[in-house]
């Protein structure tokens, strides 16, 4: 288990902060102990927090997102539970909190904590009735020996980070777009001339509710990120 040292060391080097840190630790020791499990290798990893740690995103994240083909909430809080008490014996003080069946999967909710630095990772798992695809990729990370996850397919993930955007349109999916812009990671630009003409009446302030999820590097693009935004997507319309 990293010591509160080394995760501010770390803090440093990432040019953030302590919490965003040690939650990104946690994450990546949940992942690599889920996927370690039998059964785990048909819930596939997804979402903002798979760009940032498979894909190298900016951006840290408050939560892991997860789909799968058949939502089972035994299984599922079977895999959780043993998650929990491997990370319990690894020293981590981590809790699951909240555990529910929703109208599109699941949700839970995980309570853990670093020194007197407390702070939740949520959790949710969308079920799909289409069959997914995933594969394996291996992560290395600053925190743990590198690791292997099920990721949803990339052509997926991104799919479905768009359709995201496009039916909530939060602050963090219109960042994770400009990211997959940049990454080249979207193969698919005709999408782009849906989202052009959200950005006329998009009212968010993106420095209040990304500035603590980016690096001090990243801090400028967000303070006229709508207009970034808008040069970015023009680069390919």
């Amino acid at each position: 288990m990293l010591s509160e040292k080394q995760i501010n060391e770390i803090a440093v080097k990432l040019q953030s902060d302590f919490i965003n840190v040690a939650r990104e630790y946690v994450q990546n020791q949940f992942l690599s102990i889920f996927y370690s499990l039998p059964e785990s290798d048909t819930i596939f990893f997804k979402g903002g927090t798979a760009l940032r740690i498979l894909y190298r995103s900016p951006r840290f994240s408050e939560d892991l997102d997860f789909s799968t083909s058949k939502i089972d909430q035994n299984r599922i809080e079977n895999l959780l539970q043993e998650t929990m008490l491997r990370l319990d014996r690894e020293g981590l003080a981590i809790e699951l909190i909240e555990s529910s069946l929703t109208s599109g999967g699941y949700y839970g909710e995980i309570s853990s904590a670093i020194g007197a630095h407390k702070f939740n990772i949520s959790l949710e798992i969308s079920g799909r009735k289409k069959r997914l695809s995933g594969h394996l990729i291996t992560v290395d990370n600053p925190y743990i020996p590198p690791y292997s996850v099920m990721a949803l397919k990339r052509e997926e993930l991104i799919a479905e980070k768009i359709e995201a955007l496009l039916n909530r349109q939060k602050s963090r999916d219109f960042y994770d777009l400009y990211f997959m812009l940049r990454a080249n990671l979207l193969p698919d630009k005709a999408v782009l001339k849906k989202i052009m003409p959200m950005l006329a009446g998009l009212k968010i302030d993106f420095k209040k509710e990304l500035g603590k999820f980016l690096p001090q590097g990243h801090q400028r693009i967000i303070k006229g990120f709508k207009k970034v935004l808008e040069s970015e997507l023009r680069r390919y319309i």
